[in-house]
């Protein structure tokens, strides 16, 4: 039987006048379009309780145990007493003025099982992130846990257990599990599973530290019945450290602040209102890395069998030397019909400090990767060839980017075009055709960038199909007259924004031309609403309902900014009824992309302009 909350511990009477008003507009508000549950499946009746899915990990490496543990959470393999949020109220002075929010946090901390039989799982912050992306939530930051506990009905005395190397163990995870079980079962009675409990664990934390502690988790809590926490705010651990300790609590991202609704990113990422849910000020990037570009690595996998051999930069081997700009080249094939070539730097450019930006360069249609990287034009030769030059544009951007190791993975198909092969294929294996680029820079710490050109886009698109929320490590999504699969109706919009808001290192970049009165042999060839001048106006209109644009315009763009630049649309005008569409590549158009909206803008080309890369062209 399902338990409930005890409704009256939030009655009117207890509430001050104004969190009456917050409440009674939140819950129209989260009832019509949010809700206040985990967006959970139903549990199947035989999913694993708490005690089998203990058993069923035990003997499994940390990364199979993590791929258990987000297959079982979001499949609905959840309690049931856990889905029901519950409201809590925060408030912070700033600026004179009184900023009041009402919050909405999991009873307790995520565990897998049913109500008789749960188990508190631990789990890495990345797999934490997923989980917390996948159900519109996020992981709470150290005001928060302190707000938790203050506002707990139910405070558990924190029970350690001794430190040994077993305390990583899935037998360590349970009977730590057990001996809070048995607290709970003590205080049924008066307080039933649902209400607020807090004191039995540390959390795990975001926090603006982790901004200078890449690959870190950050650990806080374990409040002891005087209120003072075991753990103080700690990042001593790597992210793969999960001890029985620690476990998660998500925090509903939606939340009234003022009576409007506004969202985590949007409040911690503004120093007036960060108060609200941080004692350190604006956390820019609030959230865990969650390298989810790759699909979950099947059990099998990491249970015996090869690896396929890693590229990184201390395997030079895998790579071969380019005749041209001491530059490193790599080559394979996977299913279905896919070719992957990687240029590379030289080995000198990767350092243990210096991140690796990971450019994802979807081919136009009909072209292949030696065309799109081009060379120097020989009489009589394929013109392709001398039409968007990425290989040298790649090279301007080493020159001007010095503090990343900047990677081109040119991503081919066997039909040669994009739509055709996500019209046979489908899109649900693009995150896993990605990953396997990914996956081969094993060590380093990567920045992702999803571009393309022409039919090139519609491997972006169709990725954002794929996945849920883009992940924290995708940088930049730059479309180059390539956004022709754009589709309000497939959740483009809110992928898009979602992701734009929730980090300060997100850059949106889209160029397109006025191909809607352009003439091929003196007749239209697009649609007013299905080329990229259609589509990007479409865009435009969308994300103005979320962002707050600039607009400039004159005889040769149209230039739309947002978020001091980071999302830029700019529309070249066409009064010659020309076709531009390899033009605004070829003058530009890439460097343009990759810097937009950085300081780096503008730095040594232009937009539109002449060549800049032209000492830099491959010569055959």
């Amino acid at each position: 039987m399902r338990r409930t909350p005890n409704a009256s511990r939030y009655s009117a009477v207890a509430l001050p006048r104004y969190f009456v008003l917050c409440l009674v507009v939140g819950i129209w508000s989260f009832k019509s379009a949010y809700g206040q549950t985990l967006p959970l499946p139903e549990r199947a009746q035989n999913a694993p309780s708490g005690t089998e899915f203990a058993k069923g990990i035990a003997p499994l490496t940390l990364a199979e145990r993590e791929t258990e543990i987000f297959t079982q959470i979001t499949s609905g393999n959840v309690p049931i007493f856990l889905r029901q949020l519950r409201p809590m109220q925060v408030s912070n002075v700033a600026d004179g003025q009184t900023n009041r929010a009402i919050i909405y946090v999991t009873p307790d901390y995520l565990a897998v099982g049913s109500d008789d039989d749960y188990l508190l799982e631990p789990m890495t912050p990345n797999t934490a992130q997923r989980i917390a992306d996948v159900l519109g939530c996020m992981l709470p930051t150290r005001k928060i846990v302190n707000d938790i506990y203050s506002a707990a009905e139910v405070k558990l005395a924190p029970s350690p257990i001794p430190p040994t190397p077993a305390m990583t163990s899935v037998a360590v995870f349970s009977n730590h599990n057990a001996i809070v079980r048995a607290q709970r079962a003590g205080q049924l009675k008066s307080h039933p599973l649902g209400m607020l409990v807090a004191g039995h664990k540390k959390d795990i934390v975001i926090t603006s530290k982790l901004s200078a502690a890449p690959g870190k988790v950050a650990i806080y809590g374990w409040h002891q019945t005087n209120g003072t926490p075991i753990q103080p705010l700690y990042l001593g651990h790597t992210a793969a450290w999960v001890d029985y300790s620690q476990c998660i609590r998500l925090v509903q991202k939606k939340m009234m602040v003022n009576a409007e609704l506004k969202t985590a990113g949007e409040i911690l990422t503004n120093p007036v209102l960060a108060g609200l849910l941080s004692d350190e000020g604006v956390i820019a990037n609030p959230r865990y890395p969650t390298n989810a570009l790759a699909e979950p690595v099947p059990a099998k996998a990491s249970a015996g069998l090869p690896e396929k051999k890693q590229i990184d930069s201390s395997n030079s081997s895998v790579f071969q030397q380019s005749p041209y700009f001491n530059e490193r080249i790599a080559s394979w094939t996977i299913e279905p019909g896919i070719k992957i070539n990687i240029n590379s730097p030289p080995q000198e450019s990767f350092s243990p400090d210096k991140k690796v930006l990971l450019i994802f360069y979807a081919l136009p249609n009909g072209n292949t990767t030696a065309q799109t990287i081009g060379h120097t034009l020989k009489p009589g030769e394929d013109w392709h060839y001398d039409i968007q030059h990425i290989g040298a544009q790649t090279r301007f951007l080493r020159e001007l980017i010095r503090d990343r190791a900047i990677v081109v993975a040119y991503l081919e198909n066997d039909l040669k075009s994009w739509p055709a092969w996500r019209k046979r294929y489908g899109d649900k294996t693009i995150p896993g055709i990605l990953g396997e680029v990914r996956r081969r820079f094993k060590g380093q710490e990567l920045e992702i960038v999803l571009s393309g050109h022409s039919g090139g886009g519609s491997l972006i698109f169709g990725y954002l199909n794929a996945v849920e929320t883009i992940p924290d490590e995708v940088v930049r999504i730059a479309f180059l007259d390539s956004n022709y699969a754009y589709d309000h109706a497939l959740a483009h919009k809110e992928k898009l924004s979602a992701w734009l808001k929730t980090g300060a290192n997100h850059f949106l970049c889209v160029l397109a031309y006025n191909d809607a009165i352009a003439l091929l042999n003196g007749k239209p060839f697009v649609s007013a609403a299905g080329g990229t001048w259609g589509k990007s106006h479409e865009m435009q209109r969308d994300l103005a309902s979320e962002f707050r644009f600039t607009t400039q315009t004159n005889s040769e763009f149209q230039k739309f900014s947002a978020l001091d630049g980071r999302l830029q649309l700019i529309l070249k005008e066409n009064p010659e009824k020309k076709i531009f569409h390899t033009v605004q590549v070829e003058r530009n158009g890439f460097i343009h992309a990759m810097v937009c909206g950085t300081p780096k803008e503008g730095k040594g080309y232009e937009y539109f302009g002449p060549r800049a890369y032209s000492n830099w062209i491959q010569p055959d």
